[in-house]
C-alpha cells in the first residue's frame, strides 16, 4: 500500500519531438499531468529527468509548466539510477516507494525500474502515464517490468490509494483532478 510519507514520483524524459512521437500521447500527457498535480496535493516530491537535453530538448511545456521548484536532472544513461545526481536526490528524499511515469517504457522506464528494484525500492509503474513510440513496445516494457517484480497501477488507482478515504480533507482536490 502506498504511503504519502514514503512515496516519490519520477517523471522520466518527457522531451521534445520524442514525447510527441509517443503512442496515445494525449492520454499519456493528461495522465502525467494528473499525477504531477496529485503529488502536489499530497506534498509528495517529484524527481524529473531529461535524456541528453542538448539533443532531445527540454521537458515539454505542458508537463514542465506543472513543476514547482523542481529542476530536471540531465542524464546520458538510459537508467536514471546510473546518474549520481539522481541517486543523491532520491536518497535525500528518504523514500522507498517509487512511482514511475515517463518515456520510453521499454528503455529508460524499464532500465530505471530494474535498477530501483535491485536497490530494494518498491516500484510501481503508472501504466497509463508511460509510453513508447509503439503500443507494442509499451506493452512489452510493462510486461518486462512486471516480470522483474514491479507493480503495475494506473493514475486514478494511485491517487485514490494515497487518498485512502472520501472523508479526507484532500478528497475534493483529488476528485477535481481526475474528473
Amino acid at each position: 500500500m502506498l504511503a504519502i510519507e514514503n512515496t516519490v514520483l519520477l517523471v522520466i524524459d518527457f522531451q521534445g519531438n520524442l514525447a510527441q512521437a509517443m503512442a496515445d500521447r494525449d492520454s499519456l500527457f493528461e495522465n502525467a499531468r494528473k499525477m504531477i498535480r496529485g503529488m502536489e496535493v499530497f506534498g509528495i516530491p517529484l524527481i524529473v529527468t531529461e535524456q541528453i537535453p542538448a539533443k532531445l530538448g527540454p521537458t515539454i511545456p505542458e508537463i514542465a509548466g506543472l513543476f514547482r521548484g523542481v529542476t530536471p536532472i540531465a542524464k546520458e544513461s538510459f537508467s536514471c539510477c546510473q546518474n549520481s545526481l539522481f541517486r543523491e536526490t532520491l536518497q535525500q528524499t528518504g523514500r522507498r516507494q517509487i512511482l514511475l511515469t515517463g518515456i520510453e517504457t521499454h528503455i529508460c522506464v524499464y532500465q530505471t525500474a530494474l535498477d530501483l528494484l535491485a536497490a530494494g525500492y518498491a516500484v510501481s509503474i503508472v501504466a497509463d502515464a508511460v509510453s513508447s513510440r509503439t503500443a507494442r513496445n509499451r506493452e512489452i516494457g510493462l510486461q518486462m517490468i512486471r516480470d522483474a517484480g514491479g507493480k503495475l497501477t494506473c493514475t486514478e488507482a494511485v491517487l485514490f490509494e494515497l487518498l485512502k478515504t472520501a472523508a479526507s480533507d484532500k478528497f475534493k482536490e483529488i476528485f477535481s483532478i481526475v474528473k
